[in-house]
C-alpha cells in the first residue's frame, strides 16, 4: 500500500503563518500539522519508502521529513489533482493508493477504517461535521460541500454548493483510497478527461479532488464511504487555528480529536 500528501499549496488564508512555511507545516499545539498526520500514518504500519509527499511552496522546509518528495512546478496556478498527478510515477498498479491533504490530522482510527474499506474508490467522510463546523464559523453551510448516497451506501453526489443541511449526509476530509487494482484505469481517466472544459467552474489544471471524484461517479464507478464521528480536523484559516488554540487550552478539543 502507498499514500500521497499533497501539500503543494501556499495556505494564504493562514498567514501570517504561512509567510515562511508551507501550509503543512503550521503548528497546532506546538506541532506541525505535517508531523501529527504522518504521527498517524506510521502508527497504520506504512514503512517511509511508502510514503511520498508533493511539495511546491517553500518546499526546502520539507526536507527534514525524510520522506520522498516530488514537485508541483505550478503550484501557485493549479490545484490539488494536478497536484496529486505530478506524483503519478509512485503511484503502482498492484497496490492500494492512499491520499491525503496535507492540511488534515486525524486519528488512527480514521486512516485503519479506509484501509480496510474494499470499494473502488473510498473516501473518508465526517456524518458528525456540522458540530466541528460550529466551532470553526458562525455558518457551516457557507463552507460545506453537498454529500449525497444512494441506498446501498454509494456515493452519487459531493462537492457542490448546498443549498440546506439536507444535501450534506456527511463532509468528505480529503482522504481517501484507491483499490489497487483501480489504480492504472484511475490515472487513465485522468489522462482521457477534456484539457479545455471546466469542472465545477474551474479549468481543467485548478481542477479540485470532488469535482475528479464526480466525474468517475458520473462515469459509473462504485464510490464508497468510509463514515466516522469526528475524529480529525482541517486547519485551512487563522480562524480555524484560533478555535483549535482555544479548544486546546481549556480542554475540549479532544471532544473532536484525541491528539
Amino acid at each position: 500500500m502507498r499514500l500521497i500528501i499533497l501539500a503543494a499549496g501556499e495556505g494564504k488564508r493562514l498567514r501570517p503563518h504561512t509567510n515562511e512555511v508551507p501550509k503543512c507545516m503550521v503548528q497546532l499545539g506546538n506541532i506541525p500539522l505535517i508531523e501529527r498526520q504522518l504521527a498517524s500514518i506510521e502508527s497504520c504500519n506504512f514503512d517511509k519508502e511508502d510514503i511520498a509527499l508533493v511539495g511546491g511552496y517553500k518546499q526546502d522546509k520539507l526536507n527534514k521529513l525524510g520522506i520522498r518528495q516530488f514537485e508541483n512546478p505550478r503550484y501557485a496556478s493549479t490545484n490539488m489533482v494536478t497536484t496529486l498527478f505530478c506524483a503519478r510515477d509512485f503511484m503502482k498498479s498492484d497496490e492500494d493508493l492512499i491520499i491525503s491533504y496535507g492540511d488534515i490530522v486525524y486519528e488512527e482510527s480514521v486512516l485503519q477504517s479506509l484501509i480496510r474499506s474494499e470499494g473502488e474508490i473510498c473516501v473518508a467522510a465526517d456524518v458528525e461535521w456540522e458540530r466541528l463546523w460550529r466551532i470553526r464559523m458562525s455558518e457551516p453551510l457557507n463552507d460545506a460541500e453537498t454529500f449525497q448516497m444512494n441506498e446501498d451506501g454509494s456515493i452519487k453526489e459531493l462537492g457542490k454548493k448546498p443549498s440546506s443541511l439536507a444535501q450534506i449526509q456527511a463532509q468528505y476530509i480529503g482522504l481517501l483510497k484507491i483499490r489497487g487494482d483501480m489504480v492504472s484505469k484511475f490515472i487513465h481517466a485522468y489522462d482521457a478527461m477534456d484539457r479545455h472544459s471546466l469542472y465545477d467552474g474551474q479549468d481543467f489544471g485548478n481542477m479540485y479532488m470532488t469535482s475528479f471524484i464526480q466525474a468517475l461517479v458520473d462515469s459509473d464507478w462504485h464510490v464508497t464511504a468510509s463514515l466516522m464521528k469526528n475524529a480529525w480536523l482541517e486547519v485551512d484559516t487563522v480562524s480555524d487555528l484560533e478555535s483549535y488554540e482555544r479548544k486546546l487550552e481549556d480542554g475540549s478539543l479532544t471532544d473532536f480529536y484525541r491528539f
